[in-house]
């Protein structure tokens, strides 16, 4: 996966904005305002997702291209090496799991109005 393919996948999800928050280079990715995924635009060397935490500890430990989130909270996000040892399909999944974490946790007025985005 590249970072076009990355950023139109993330993109492709309901209700999802884009921004630079943090600097030129760290793309973000938001649904209704709250943060589900980050990569370095530049140097897509990994990208960062959330993850339900007991699932994070087995993916890491399963996968040596998944790794604590860097500069973030280690036991709710994970790094992905875009090393390409990870499948694209298997990428998707985990910025669905991320997307629907994030979902599940917004208010009842943020899911009403994703509901009502086309």
């Amino acid at each position: 996966m590249n970072i076009e393919s990355f950023r139109t996948y993330c993109l492709s999800k309901k209700g999802v904005t884009e921004e630079f928050p943090f600097d030129d280079v760290t793309l973000v990715f938001k649904v209704m305002g709250k943060m589900f995924a980050l990569a370095d635009v530049d140097l897509f060397k990994s990208i960062n997702l959330k993850c339900d935490p007991e699932r994070a500890v087995e993916l890491r430990d399963e996968y040596p291209a998944i790794n604590a989130g860097y500069h973030m909270n280690k036991r709710h996000w994970n790094t992905i090496e875009m090393d390409g040892t990870l499948s694209d399909v298997f990428v998707k999944e985990l910025i669905d799991h991320s997307y629907d974490l994030v979902v599940a946790k917004l208010s009842k007025a943020q899911k009403a109005r994703l509901e009502q985005i086309n």
